[in-house]
């Protein structure tokens, strides 16, 4: 007979076939496969369920590649060593060994294993038990779930096998090459996904949080076609020569959608990371959590991507991951209350609580890196010393703060790992407009994007008093001027510039480097001053004296080995890479 484990659909290997019919005794602790399609439902909230089945060693926000692998942050934890993802910050060792790489490939595909057996569940009985209208919802809903991971897939890895709702049902995982389609194809076929979820899903889900809807489904087909639109993610076939201006325009009428829908600006940049507004107007789509106290379990519904990233010494088990970097903290330098494109990493400077600077910052510094002096999170009682870093003399000072609550609020999980109910966003509001901002400045509406990107400038400079009126003295951040909107160029910096603050530490760094194709160049000039940072006299970052990213092979993670011979001959291997 034929069984699916009971809670955990997604254990089964995309590369496996199903289980042997012959098999006379039902097997225990299994939930009959038959029973389980004719609950369409229940196999959707499974999908819905996977989302959220991450681990810090595989997590689904992709934080040790999008901003490890960037200059935004420093891995940290207890040395080099801790955990696989040293190869990931310095690049010049990576290889297709490290377990991680091999773990998050995995996981995904059983997010999209479970998305085949919803949409077979669906197709066999969805209308007879849910009714056309929810199944078809339903469906489309599984559409959006499955391009997600696809998109994942693709951004990470480039050359990835497709396994979809056909192949799942006639078994044939094993003959299924990652390089049947090509890279745009692959593309094209992750936007067929969210096609189908736009034309199928209502503008509002019923439940108002979780599910996906037909403005989410929008903003993800602008995310694609934004990515597409530089070229093919190779530096020397990516970058302002290489803009297909079609597909610009598409993201250009995809950010419409959301922008006129009912999400919106939260009015405080602060409240975007605090769990009490976790599904606010800024949150187009977002990955669930709970607290115990919410949902009458043990330990809730953690969000257990970032279960290494607490301040040392600050939470139970804080293990001290995911380091803001100095050059970081300098990009957030203003003079007059705009950025210093040329100068920010000339000298490095940090605010000291107490201490007056004539150097100002931009206020989304104090609500995106803990520093010592400062309250941690806005708490005065919980004052950052240089205790809490674990190994400053490798990784610095710094901690992360978007993606923890107040230490007031207590930890979800308490034990060998601390965890933390802390929605993980998939696409805000301020992400779709920045998309929007870069698309209309490469088809040269100049002001159009200007008037967005002030818009959230305004809204930084209105987030001072509620959160951190203990820094205002240290802030300072105005408008830009139409000057600066004179030229694409200029704009571009505007942009990019805005992109990296506004979105900092939120795992999307490396990967706008790769789209814009300077990421050679940016990594390679930060590897060689961030390798002489200093904080307190204490030196840091040493290690990047190893570093070096080389276009036309890092611009992509390499495919895992494990994933590369398991059917030898089956797959090839990116470019670059053994």
């Amino acid at each position: 007979m034929k069984a699916i484990k009971y809670l955990l659909l997604s254990a089964i290997l995309p590369t496996f076939s199903a289980c042997n019919d012959f098999i006379d005794v039902p097997p225990t602790g299994v939930i009959d496969g038959e029973l389980a399609y004719s609950q369409p439902d229940k196999m959707v909230n499974a999908a819905y369920a996977s989302l959220g089945d991450c681990w810090y060693s595989y997590p689904f926000n992709l934080w040790p590649y999008g901003d490890l692998g960037s200059d935004d942050c420093l891995k940290g934890g207890g040395g080099t060593t801790d955990t696989g993802y040293h190869p990931m910050e310095i690049w010049s060792t990576l290889t297709s060994t490290p377990g991680e790489l091999d773990e998050l490939w995995y996981r995904l595909y059983c997010n999209i294993s479970r998305c085949n057996r919803a949409l077979t569940a669906l197709e066999q009985y969805g209308i007879e038990k849910l009714g056309g209208a929810t199944a078809a919802r339903r469906e489309a809903e599984i559409h959006f779930l499955r391009g997600h991971s696809y998109f994942k897939l693709v951004t990470m890895f480039r050359q990835v096998p497709w396994i979809d709702k056909a192949v799942f049902e006639q078994s044939t995982h094993e003959q299924i090459k990652n390089n049947e389609f090509t890279y745009q194809e692959l593309m094209g076929k992750v936007i067929g996904e969210f096609e189908l979820a736009f034309e199928g899903l209502p503008l509002e889900a019923e439940d108002g949080g979780g599910r996906a809807n037909k403005v989410a489904a929008a903003a993800y087909l602008a995310k694609c076609y934004l990515t597409l639109a530089w070229g093919d993610g190779y530096e020397a076939t990516t970058g302002t020569g290489f803009i297909n201006a079609e597909y610009m325009n598409k993201v250009v009428e995809y950010t419409e959608i959301v922008k006129n829908s009912r999400y919106g600006y939260l009015e405080d940049f602060g409240d975007i990371f605090l769990p009490e507004y976790k599904n606010s107007k800024e949150s187009v789509f977002a990955v669930q959590t709970s607290q115990y106290t919410d949902d009458n379990t043990r330990y809730g519904r953690a969000n257990w991507s970032n279960t290494l990233n607490g301040c040392w010494g600050m939470w139970s088990c804080g293990w001290d991951f995911h380091k803001p970097s100095q050059n970081l903290v300098n990009a957030f330098k203003t003079q007059n209350g705009l950025p210093m494109f040329d100068s920010f990493n000339d000298t490095d400077i940090y605010p000291v609580n107490g201490i007056p600077s004539t150097q100002k910052w931009d206020p989304r510094l104090f609500h995106t890196v803990g520093m010592p002096t400062f309250p941690y999170k806005y708490e005065d009682e919980y004052i950052m010393t240089l205790d809490n870093s674990r190994t400053p003399n490798t990784y610095g000072y710094y901690t992360s703060l978007k993606e923890v609550p107040q230490r007031s609020a207590g930890e979800t999980f308490e034990g060998s790992w601390q965890a933390f109910a802390m929605n993980d966003y998939v696409i805000r509001y301020t992400d779709v407009m920045l998309m929007r901002a870069e698309a209309l400045i490469e088809l040269g509406r100049l002001p159009e994007a200007r008037e967005i990107i002030n818009d959230i400038r305004q809204r930084a400079a209105n987030s001072i008093d509620k959160h951190i009126a203990y820094a205002s003295e240290y802030c300072e951040i105005s408008p830009y001027p139409s000057s600066y909107f004179a030229s694409k160029e200029t704009a571009r910096e505007c942009l990019r510039w805005e992109r990296r603050l506004e979105m900092a530490m939120e795992s999307s760094r490396y990967f706008d480097l790769r789209r814009w194709g300077i990421a050679s160049t940016v990594l390679n000039a930060y590897f060689e001053s961030e390798k002489n940072s200093v904080y307190n006299d204490t030196r840091y970052g040493q290690y990047y004296q190893d570093a070096h990213y080389t276009a036309g092979k890092n611009e992509f993670y390499p495919i895992p080995y494990n994933q590369l011979y398991y059917v030898p001959g089956l797959y090839v291997q990116n470019k670059g890479y053994n």
